[in-house]
This record gives structure tokens, C-alpha cells and sequence, in this order.
């Protein structure tokens, strides 16, 4: 991917949470950062690194995010990281993140 953020860490532990990046979310990053990659290098490192930021406070304030009602009864939330909503599963002791995508997609 070219920035050396995800590759060798997929789990984050904090406050006995622990993330964990799921193949679907890891590919999202991938093609937001190959999209944004073929129009602005530097944006498209600054965009994945801020991603992957706001990923890692997600384990302090699990429950911050926004709950999605269509997932009931998982406990599936989303937050938004710039113009990126994440979304992710809590699940007692663990967070999924699930998947990672502009706000302008169609989802």
C-alpha cells in the first residue's frame, strides 16, 4: 500500500478492547488508497493514515459511534473520519472493523 500502517498491525489492544481489521475493511483501505493513489500521492497517504488514526481510538469509546439500527441485534456502529465513514462491530470484548468507504458511495 506504500505507507507502512497496516500491513504488520492488525490488532490494537486498549482498555481490554481489541481491534481487529477484518479482509473486507483491509481491502477498503487498499482501494481508497489505490483510487486516491492515481490522482494525489500525497493525499492518498495523508487520507489512509488518518483512516487508520481514527481506527485506533475507536478502542478507548467503543460505543462513541453512531449505532445502525439495520444491523440489530449486532451492535454494529459507524463514525466518521474526515469524508469517511467507518463502520465496525463491538463485540464484548473485541471490535470488528468491518468495512471503510466515502461518504459520497453508493452503499
Amino acid at each position: 500500500m506504500g505507507c507502512g500502517t497496516l500491513e504488520s498491525q492488525t490488532t490494537y489492544s486498549s482498555l481490554a478492547v481489541a481491534l481487529k481489521w477484518t479482509s473486507s475493511a483491509r481491502g477498503d483501505l487498499v482501494r481508497l488508497h489505490e483510487f486516491l493513489n492515481s490522482v494525489n500521492i500525497p493525499a492518498a497517504v495523508r487520507v489512509v493514515r488518518q483512516l487508520v488514526a481514527g481506527v485506533k481510538r475507536i478502542p478507548a469509546y467503543p460505543r462513541l459511534g453512531v449505532r445502525l439500527a439495520e444491523f440489530e441485534p449486532r451492535e454494529v456502529r459507524k463514525i466518521l473520519v474526515g469524508d469517511y465513514e467507518i463502520r465496525y462491530e463491538v463485540t464484548g470484548s473485541d471490535v470488528f472493523i468491518l468495512r471503510i468507504f466515502h461518504i459520497k458511495e453508493d452503499r
